[in-house]
């Protein structure tokens, strides 16, 4: 009996084993629960990967559409450019302050002073209403038209380097003709806004502003300071391009000014010798060729790292005026080939910042003040590094806020303050700031919601005044000329005697749609009296009878149409 147990255990497991339970029969309930932990491992897997992150592209094209970019990149360019300037003039001024003052810090503490009111007339510039700003240009650029003349009397103006164009009060020198730079970029865009650029002729945009500007450059020129009309030039110049003046007219008016700044360059001795050591360097090199050589010196010795900030030798007295015009000689022996690219990028990103603000502006004078002014400050960049690199002649104009130069300095910055405060009111950030949106840097310096832009007073009544002048053109009467009739011909008269007059097209009795026009007249052809009541029109032979016979409405009066049996051979054919 065991033995028969055993073998129908064997003969129920079969030969291999114990059967698997299929999956195709399994507890459906096993399956969804399968499923349901293959979807919960895939989502704490994408939960622990986290959300996709953009790419740095994307992420610098979103910062570039923030309402406040501009307002920070104008403050980021203006602080890096700061601190590498004062860090500059302190390497490269001590051997020369020490000589002169026995003290090594003097030019650099003239230096930081001079940059503290600048910051002050930056937070000024920044904090004015746009419209204050205009009014005061005329006034600010006449006062400063007053001081470069004070500045030519002896006694009061100071002597310094073959030109007479400082103040100086207790040890402090002040040049007018910075102030004059700035006054004049002000004064020409608020003249030319105020013009409506974009329909003023000819005359406007040259009358009153190159008269003004050529007795600016007159008064610079007797000081003289060839660097400072050069300055001039280029806002005056860049006033009438961003204007909107011609090509051909703004061609000419550029090939005059070179024409004169090249009179200019050879009329004087030390002006003649600066283009005599340009055009050939080796013609006196311990002479008029010295400056220039030692500054190629200075940058050659830099190589590609430079030697360290102040390790440099050039300074020693081997490289004149090695702390203001020269300066950039000294960055390139001790930052190096590097550092000299770095501070050329902080002047483009400057740039770029600067026409970002005027592009986006729809202020027609902050666009021409920003425009003017940063074309100013890079034509400076590239006039200074070109003398330096022996690429142009030497016109003594000083790298801004990186020469060691108070007023240059503080105008620069005072100008940097306009442009932030352009760059503020911009259309994006106006309604970002009026909205309330909080901006930590316009927080920290508690600045004053921006005024939207609109039409001044003074635009608005120029737009009156040309509309009321403007004559009103009359259309002219028109001139018909009388038709000539033409003399009947015997030939005519034959054609017409002959021509015989076309049949009258006959209409169909319609007996039942004439009784049921007479029982229920047509609404269309109903009108109302005078009281309001509606009239149908008579439908009966007489109205008709009436029609036929050219009446119109049947009132009586005949219609010439209809009386001529040619019109109505006419009109057959037209409506068939």
């Amino acid at each position: 009996m065991p033995d028969i147990l055993a073998k129908l255990r064997r003969g129920k497991a079969g030969p291999q084993g114990p059967q698997a339970p299929d999956e195709t029969n399994s507890n459906p309930s096993d399956a969804a629960g399968k499923e349901a932990g293959k979807d919960a491992a895939t989502e704490s897997a994408a939960t622990a990967a986290g959300p996709k992150r953009q790419g740095p592209r994307a992420r610098f094209g979103a910062w570039l559409s923030r309402p406040m970019t501009s307002f920070h990149l104008v403050i980021a360019c203006a602080a890096l450019l700061i601190t590498l300037g004062l860090t500059m003039v302190l390497s490269a001024s001590g051997v020369h302050s020490y000589d002169e003052d026995g003290s090594p810090w003097t030019i650099f503490a003239k230096q930081v002073l001079w940059t503290i009111i600048g910051l002050f007339a930056f937070y000024i510039a920044l904090r004015l209403p746009i419209s204050f700003i205009r009014r005061m240009a005329l006034p600010a650029f006449v006062v400063s038209l007053v001081l470069i003349a004070l500045v030519l009397i002896p006694g009061i103006g100071h002597l310094s380097n073959g030109a007479r164009g400082w103040f100086v009060v207790a040890g402090f020198s002040m040049q007018p003709s910075e102030l004059t730079k700035i006054a004049f970029a002000i004064w020409g865009s608020h003249l030319l806004a105020t013009r409506r650029m974009q329909h003023a002729g000819l005359k406007e945009l040259l009358f009153p502003l190159v008269p003004a500007a050529v007795l600016a450059l007159g008064l610079i020129v007797a000081e003289p300071d060839l660097g400072q009309t050069v300055s001039v030039g280029i806002i005056l110049l860049g006033l009438l391009w961003y204007a909107g003046l011609s090509l051909k007219i703004f061609a000419t008016s550029l090939l005059a000014a070179v024409g004169a700044a090249a009179m200019l360059a050879v009329s004087a001795g030390y002006r003649s010798d600066r283009v005599r050591a340009w055009l050939d360097p080796d013609s006196d090199l311990l002479g008029i060729g010295y400056q220039s050589r030692q500054a190629k010196y200075a940058l050659a010795n830099g190589g590609m790292f430079g030697d360290g900030l102040g390790q440099g030798t050039a300074k020693f007295n081997y490289l004149p005026n090695a702390h203001n015009d020269f300066i950039f000689a000294i960055i390139g022996e001790e930052l190096g080939f590097v550092g000299a690219v770095g501070m050329l990028c902080l002047f483009g990103l400057f740039a770029y910042t600067g026409m970002r603000i005027a592009r986006r502006s729809v202020d027609p004078f902050l666009r021409l003040l920003t425009a003017a002014t940063t074309l100013w400050v890079v034509g400076q960049v590239f006039i200074n590094v070109g003398y330096v690199l022996g690429l142009l002649p030497v016109t003594g104009i000083q790298l801004p806020l990186i020469s060691a130069g108070g007023t240059a300095t503080a105008t620069t910055l005072l100008l940097i303050g306009l442009i932030a405060n352009a760059a503020r009111h911009e259309p994006d950030a106006v309604a970002a700031l009026r909205a309330g949106r909080d901006d930590r840097m316009n927080r920290i310096l508690r600045l004053p919601p921006p005024v939207p832009y609109s039409p001044t007073n003074v635009d608005s009544g120029r737009d009156r005044r040309g509309r009321a002048d403007k004559p009103v053109r009359k259309p002219a009467a028109r001139q018909t000329k009388p038709a000539n009739p033409a003399k009947p011909t015997k030939a005519r008269a034959t054609r017409q005697a002959n021509r015989q007059e076309p049949p009258t097209r006959q209409r169909r009795a319609d007996v039942p749609r004439r009784a049921r026009r007479t029982e229920e007249p047509d609404r269309r052809t109903e009108r109302r009296s005078e009281h309001g009541h509606r009239n149908p029109v008579p439908a009966d032979g007489a109205g008709r009878r009436a029609g036929q016979n050219g009446d119109l409405k049947g009132h009586g009066r005949r219609d010439p149409r209809r009386s001529d049996p040619r019109v109505r051979t006419l009109e057959g054919h037209r409506y068939g």
